[in-house]
């Protein structure tokens, strides 16, 4: 995923602006969400705004296709990022089947969840930080609460997730806190339940994950194995918090340095930068090569600019 922030050089003044997005999204959802950037993917029945009570009625049913109820983050998250996410669950029911399945809650790759391959079920998932849920099974597993931290492998590799055998009992309103330290192979989780300490979910599952990529925040009903292990559950889902890191380009703006244009703007480390050029907005030129961010300003600059006008964008990628 790119982030895209756009200036214009034109004669000797410059016009320029920055979409930067916030470094804080929230979601309380007092009006209806899929006219403030929310989208639905897959079976849509599974997700209903309540405006009554102004939350977010979810069913998690194992047995439909995966389906997400998502916000794109507007960046992309990785290993070296500190950013949080925390919400309110209250469920009124969750059974499971077989070996049971989890419903979940968190922050994913939005490509990945949505290629064919992908099968949270299978195994198959990679790029996650999630909380998941999973009721007692007929074989007598426990209920389980996790916190989950995937990284780009698929299979079964990269895995870490700290976890509690506690249940969710109907009714009662949990704030769920996950939050990712810079560099960390690991998610931490807390929970309180109807506003007093329920869970740090102590107990650990080491997988050593490595990097991730995460760009998308969203309540997922994933599909199930196939094989008899499912999960159905109804709940509400409210009052979202997600912290991230600042934006990756910021205070962006042209500056002439001996008869050459550049742009200047504050770079972030782990970030790729390149500057575009275009004369009618229809196709793009590199003019600068990828240039690695450094966490204080940097300056790209074009040293073949036309005589005339141009107009510049700034391309940040993760590496």
């Amino acid at each position: 995923m790119k982030k895209v922030c756009s200036l214009a050089f034109a004669g000797l003044f410059v016009l320029f602006a920055t979409h930067s997005g916030a470094a804080t999204i929230t979601e309380n959802f007092s009006s209806n969400p899929l006219s403030d950037g929310w989208r639905i993917c897959g079976n849509t029945n599974l997700f209903q705004w309540d405006s009554t009570n102004q939350n977010l009625a979810v069913t998690w049913d194992s047995t439909q296709p995966n389906s997400y109820f998502y916000h794109p983050l507007g960046t992309v998250l990785t290993r070296a990022d500190d950013f949080s996410i925390e919400f309110d669950l209250q469920l009124s029911n969750a059974t499971a089947s077989g070996y049971g399945f989890e419903l979940a809650i968190g922050l994913l790759n939005f490509y990945e969840a949505t290629n064919a391959d992908f099968s949270r079920g299978g195994g198959n998932s990679p790029n996650l930080f999630e909380f998941d849920y999973y009721p007692p099974d007929d074989y007598g597993d426990l209920f389980s609460i996790d916190a989950t931290l995937k990284d780009t492998n698929s299979g079964y590799a990269g895995f870490y997730f700290a976890y509690d055998n506690k249940p969710l009992n109907p009714g009662v309103t949990y704030h769920i806190t996950l939050t990712h330290t810079a560099g960390s192979p690991t998610i931490n989780g807390n929970v309180l339940a109807d506003g007093q300490p329920y869970t740090s979910l102590t107990n650990i599952y080491n997988g050593l994950p490595g990097d991730f990529r995460l760009d998308t925040l969203s309540v997922s009903s994933y599909t199930d194995d196939g094989f008899g292990d499912s999960i159905f559950a109804q709940g509400t889902v409210d009052n979202f918090v997600v912290t991230l890191p600042p934006p990756p380009i910021q205070n962006l703006t042209g500056v002439l340095t001996n008869n050459i244009w550049q742009a200047q703007f504050l770079s972030r480390s782990n970030w790729l930068y390149t500057l575009e050029r275009t004369a009618d907005f229809q196709s793009w030129t590199d003019v600068s090569p990828a240039t690695s961010g450094n966490g204080t300003n940097l300056f790209l600059p074009d040293t073949n600019a036309p005589a005339d006008k141009a107009f510049y964008r700034v391309k940040a990628e993760r590496p």
